[in-house]
């Protein structure tokens, strides 16, 4: 086993590049008592697989989640701490919260997508800094002084700038209709039709011209998929080389809250056949409130979402192994502001606080405590949390709402509200942390993972 947590500098090699060991740091709370332990096969080294011409191979996943608190960014906001862009990852799973306000008029009129356009060319410039290429509208808008414009376009368009040279839709598929049962579970992987919507994928029908790909040929990372559902946004990012793998994209909505389906609250889910194995994210937004019995409105809307997510079935293939439901994947990772409390008063949190009593305050998290009790999120797993609670700070500051008098009437008890769990075997942390970004009202909270997959043989790798 290797074990993790100690302060030696160890060096893994991983296919053609390089990567640190994490650190983990102190943050704002003490060492961390206990160790990470990972196998060390599926780091080092190419596991066979025991099914013919098979092998296991593992990628470096990042996931974040941060509710922004229905702020619009500006030009100046650098997201590179938060997006760990010197430890380079494989794949980027971004996730944002009311991005706008929850309003009726967001709700009920028309999906302002101007934030979404923003945060992923935020993006872009952090994933893609060497070879950053500014996306362009009709009409741009930045602050003054500011080096990077924001585009003035739709939220399809600029999915459409960002995504990688390969332009053929990552629902496409190349698999023989006409396949044995025996060998379709095997061969299916690509399909000839899909119900996604090509608004929420980054990819089209239309091929380069014959002066070549456009300039998104020179990026680093693709968009593979964008989403927006009133205030909440996820996308997918990868390595442009490793775009060829992805098939069978899609995507599902599931609307919660006072207004139902209409989504003020909710989740949207990305479905993909990475390779030979199927991965799902999440991104959600649960009910909130910190009155007794909040949590169980919680539970519900985790009860609902997978219940009610079904994906699309897009295979011809009768026997095909891509699921319609979400705990039907491989592996999943759920993330968002899943808005779980501190089952204690104000005053005792804040004493806790204080004592930096970690542990105590844990023991009182409701989602601690409703897994452990199997009332939800039964099977998966989260990692030990080493940070403070991530919610609800007053704006531009490192204070919690109602600890000034200016603040009291936005006072809520502190507690960690962003959350990142996930479900599936093959699936190693390698860190859990939140970051100090002072933008809004919640800390962004990160998660880097090994997620091993099986991989696809030689000849079929390439579309």
């Amino acid at each position: 086993m290797l074990r993790f947590g100690n302060r030696i500098n160890r060096i893994v090699r991983f296919e053609t590049r390089i990567y640190p060991m994490p650190r983990f740091k102190d943050d704002c709370m003490n060492e961390p008592k206990e160790q990470y332990d990972l196998p060390l096969q599926p780091l080092l080294s190419r596991e066979k697989s025991t099914k013919a011409a098979s092998e296991n191979i593992s990628f470096r996943v990042f996931v974040a989640t941060w509710n922004v608190g229905g702020k619009s960014p500006d030009s100046k906001l650098n997201l590179d701490d938060i997006l760990q862009v010197r430890e380079e990852s494989d794949i980027y799973v971004l996730g944002f919260q009311e991005i706008v306000p929850l309003n009726a008029g967001n709700v009920l009129v028309i999906e302002d997508n101007e934030p979404a356009v923003k945060w992923l060319t935020l993006i872009n410039r952090s994933l893609n800094k060497a070879n950053f290429v500014p996306l362009r509208g009709p009409r741009s808008i930045g602050s003054p002084g500011g080096s990077l414009v924001f585009p003035k376009t739709s939220l399809r368009k600029a999915s459409k700038a960002l995504r990688t040279e390969n332009k053929r839709k990552l629902k496409t598929c190349n698999c023989p209709i006409g396949l044995e049962r025996k060998n379709s579970k095997e061969f299916c992987f690509r399909c000839p039709q899909s119900q996604t919507n090509e608004n929420d994928i980054s990819s089209e029908d239309d091929e380069d011209g014959p002066n070549g790909p456009s300039s998104a040929n020179s990026i680093k990372y693709s968009l593979v998929a964008s989403k927006q559902m009133v205030g909440i946004f996820l996308t997918v990012w990868m390595r442009k080389e490793l775009v060829q793998y992805v098939s069978h994209l899609r995507i599902s909505c599931v609307g919660r809250g006072i207004l139902g389906c209409l989504g003020n609250k909710g989740c949207i889910s990305v479905s993909m056949l990475f390779h030979k194995t199927t991965l799902c994210f999440l991104c959600s937004h649960l009910a909130s409130g910190e009155k007794e019995g909040d949590e169980l409105r919680r539970n519900s809307d985790v009860i609902e979402i997978l219940r009610n997510t079904q994906f699309p079935r897009i295979c011809k293939t009768s026997n095909s192994r891509v699921p319609e439901k979400i705990l039907d994947h491989d592996r999943v990772i759920w993330l968002g502001d899943l808005n779980y409390r501190i089952a204690l008063s104000y005053s005792d949190t804040g004493k806790l606080l204080k004592e930096k009593a970690w542990d105590t305050l844990y023991n009182n998290d409701q989602l601690k405590i409703e897994r452990e009790a199997g009332r939800v999120f039964k099977g998966w797993k989260e990692g030990k949390i080493y940070f403070a609670p991530t919610y609800k700070y007053s704006l531009n500051s490192d204070i919690y709402a109602g600890e000034t008098v200016e603040t009291k009437s936005k006072r809520r008890t502190p507690a960690w509200c962003d959350r990142i769990l996930w479900r599936g075997s093959e699936i190693y942390q390698l860190s859990y942390e939140r970051k100090e970004s002072r933008f809004s009202d919640h800390r962004p909270v990160c998660a880097t993972f090994w997620v091993s997959v099986e991989a696809m043989e030689d000849g079929s790798k390439r579309r």
